[in-house]
């Protein structure tokens, strides 16, 4: 089981498709006559909370340049668990037959996945209270309380989910510290669920087009005998199995006392 190298990205998918769904929201400011004097998309960075509070303690100078931009929106991993109430027959598979140029047609098959829940973090911080707002209600009108992305989830396997993003819990925090001319940190944390499946290693085989059965008598003796061998083969021999063809079916006999060995296809 162990030992197979196999990566699909499925974790990381996930994490890029949550990310895009906040990575246009837009800010705009207005003077007190209603007139737009500032429009800006609002920046998007994986990363902790407290990084990015540490940036702001590190440069409290609200004058200086190369001080962090806000608002600003963050988001990181808290949990990954084993989601039960979505488990799959684990026996079952999925099929697809692929075939190229170079070789005949082969049969990829998987195991059905298995469920998993990530939860994410995602972090709002202004130092207006306007600022947050108008983020904030850019985003929770999308989650009642979940919102569906759908992700390439097995390209091999041409296996397109739906991922739902739920929204769990919403806490406000002001962060101030320090004195009156230190910069001020409003902070909404929002909590998401994300419902995806992980994937095993896929298996080919081949079409198999040659059926061998040998029959033997004299089963109570202890080596026993062939006598007789029934082989079937399509016909044409080129043909797939969505092909239209018929079989070829030969029998032999024998009175030697050989044996067919399966992996040279030998007499022995």
């Amino acid at each position: 089981m162990l030992g197979q190298q196999f990566y699909h990205e499925t974790i990381r998918k996930v994490i890029v498709g949550f990310g895009t769904t906040f990575n246009n929201i837009q800010l705009v400011r207005k003077d007190n006559s209603g007139n737009i004097v500032q429009s800006m998309k609002v920046p998007l960075a994986y990363g902790p909370k407290e990084k990015f509070l540490t940036r702001l303690r590190q440069d409290p100078d609200l004058a200086s340049k190369t001080a962090i931009t806000l608002p600003r929106i963050g988001f990181e991993i808290q949990n990954l668990s084993y989601d039960p109430s979505r488990k799959l027959n684990r026996v079952q598979k999925f099929k697809k037959v692929k075939s190229s140029a170079s070789q005949s047609k082969q049969l990829d098959t998987q195991f059905m996945p298995v469920p998993y829940n990530i939860e994410i973090v995602l972090y709002v911080l202004a130092k207006q209270s306007d600022d947050a707002l108008q983020i904030v209600e850019q985003i929770l009108p999308f989650f009642q309380p979940d919102y569906s992305i759908t992700i390439n989830d097995m390209p091999d396997m041409d296996i397109k989910r739906d991922v739902p993003i739920v929204l769990n819990s919403i806490s406000y925090e002001d962060n101030y510290q320090g004195e009156f001319e230190q910069r001020r940190a409003l902070i909404y944390t929002m909590s998401f669920t994300c419902k995806f499946y992980l994937y095993g290693p896929v298996t080919s085989s081949g079409v198999i087009k040659t059926a061998i059965v040998d029959q033997y008598t004299d089963l109570p003796d202890n080596s026993p005998k062939r006598e007789q061998r029934y082989t079937v083969t399509p016909k044409p021999f080129t043909a797939d199995f969505d092909d239209d063809f018929g079989f070829n079916e030969t029998t032999s006999f024998f009175t030697d006392a050989k044996d067919r060995n399966p992996n040279t296809g030998e007499d022995e």
